[in-house]
């Protein structure tokens, strides 16, 4: 004979731990989570790199090759040094991150999944107490619903199924008949244990690593000792490329990625496979957000509002003090009205890519001719004096602002590797731009109105003309010359 326990909760299950094997054997998972964000970052890198090189969908291009060579201040032989050293300082944080896992096991999935419907059992007996602030017998519709739908009534009487019973043997021989857990309960389980939990330890990591590369981000632009020692140096990139994402100073990188994504990891409580994925996706996302391309093809360029085309802003002279964002979501810029006000910057962009085809040109010319003159930009005479902060008139107060924060944070990059004269011949050669542009708009402002005033002439000669010659052909057809009497 059964006794029946005095608790109607199902008990756990118990499980056996066996090492998990690894997911590419015989690569460890702890090495190739080493190696799959190294791997994802130069694929990437290089597809981007090779539809550069042949000019393939060009028409998704932020910026032209022209402005690649003329704008960026640093060679792509630094860069590609400078992302190694990263990598580097990543892999080895990296092992060191590993040594403090445990060991991957499995077999505990069943039990684990068992605790979640324990707690769904256990959450269930709020209900009759919720029915009854509405004025709801739970007893008695429980009872009424039993035949028909016996699961809702088991719910509704606060997790009270009494045919779903087993018999259970304990360890010193007794019997005993003991609950289990209804089929909703395990399904809504195991749904919990292998798509909810996860899916929220991934959401937190991203608020995490967000939250981190944002504050820490935007110290380094409002710290000035920060900004000259550390991050202009990745700033040196105004147009950016793939494979220039991690081109930073060797403690910024440490500091804003690498411990920014070991502090989400071990906060969110992930598994080594989970940071696996986790690790991986965050520097394809870094890569697509430095690629130069706006391909309306690309899933991570629509999944959020952080894209390639918000990022490149930032590293705009008029733009380097907005869009602090990295790498997913912009939920900081807004809350805290970092964000890019100055509206389109198509014309800003076309600006760009003119004068930087200009200076092409210009080399092209040049190059076979012998000069003389000061190789630095605009010669010896370049100064911060000589360099317009101003923006332009249309464009409104707060974004007329960032533009002047902008380019003075460009201004403190005194760096001579930047070029012969660091930030200054960055804003300098801007303002020299702006005001061809300017230049252009006027000469092209005169020529429309002479068009025009030729062409009020050219109508008046015209009704001159035909006058006359009607006049003088006394009543013959005026249309002798080809012209139509206006009379």
């Amino acid at each position: 004979m059964y006794n029946t326990t005095r608790s109607d909760v199902p008990p756990l299950p118990s499980y056996t731990l066996e090492s998990l094997p690894p997911l590419l054997a015989p690569i460890p998972d702890k090495l190739l989570t080493l190696l799959l964000p190294i791997a994802a970052y130069w694929i990437l890198s290089l597809f981007f790199h090779v539809i550069d090189i042949y000019d393939i969908l060009s028409q998704y291009r932020l910026h032209t090759p022209a402005e690649v060579l003329k704008r960026n201040r640093v060679p792509r032989s630094d860069v590609l040094r400078d992302v190694i050293i990263q990598q580097l300082i990543q892999t080895a944080i990296g092992i060191i991150l590993g040594m403090t896992e445990p060991e991957d096991t499995f077999g505990k999935a069943d039990y684990d999944m068992a605790v979640w419907a324990q707690r769904l059992r256990r959450a269930q007996r709020v209900l009759p107490g919720m029915l009854a602030l509405v004025g709801i017998d739970a007893i008695s519709l429980g009872k009424s619903l039993a035949p028909s739908h016996p699961t809702l009534a088991g719910a509704i009487l606060g997790g009270h199924y009494p045919p779903l019973l087993q018999g259970l043997r304990l360890s010193a021989g007794a019997e005993v008949v003991s609950p289990v857990f209804a089929p909703w309960e395990m399904k809504t389980a195991k749904i919990i244990y292998s798509f909810v939990v996860p899916a929220a330890q991934f959401a937190l990591a991203i608020v995490i690593v967000d939250t981190w590369q944002y504050f820490l981000h935007r110290a380094m632009h409002m710290n000035q000792w920060m900004y000259r020692t550390f991050h202009s140096r990745h700033h040196r990139l105004y147009v950016p490329y793939a494979f220039g994402a991690l081109y930073n100073h060797p403690f910024e990188g440490f500091l804003l990625d690498t411990l920014g994504a070991a502090v989400a990891f071990k906060a969110a409580g992930m598994t080594t496979r989970q940071g696996m994925w986790f690790f991986t996706c965050s520097t394809i996302k870094t890569v697509d957000d430095h690629c130069g391309y706006a391909l309306p093809w690309d899933p991570l360029q629509h999944l959020t509002s952080n894209n390639a085309g918000y990022h490149d802003v930032h590293h705009q002279s008029w733009g380097i003090k907005t869009n602090f964002s990295q790498p997913f979501f912009t939920f900081w810029d807004r809350l805290l009205g970092t964000c890019w006000t100055g509206g389109d910057v198509s014309a800003r962009y076309e600006k760009s890519r003119v004068a930087a085809q200009k200076r092409m040109d210009g080399d092209s010319i040049t190059q076979s001719q012998p000069s003389d003159h000061d190789p630095r930009p605009y010669g010896s005479s370049t100064s911060t004096q000589q360099v317009t902060l101003f923006p332009d008139q249309a464009i409104s107060d707060k974004a007329a602002l960032q533009t002047i924060s902008s380019r003075a944070q460009v201004l403190s990059d005194t760096q001579p590797s930047a070029s012969p004269s660091g930030g200054i011949s960055v804003v300098a050669q801007e303002a020299e731009e702006e005001l061809e542009a300017r230049r252009n708009l006027r000469r092209a402002a005169r020529k429309k109105k002479s068009s025009i005033s030729s062409q009020q002439t050219t109508g008046n000669l015209k009704k001159s003309l035909t006058g006359k010659v009607s006049g003088s052909l006394h009543g013959r057809g005026s249309g002798v010359l080809g012209v139509e009497s206006s009379g």
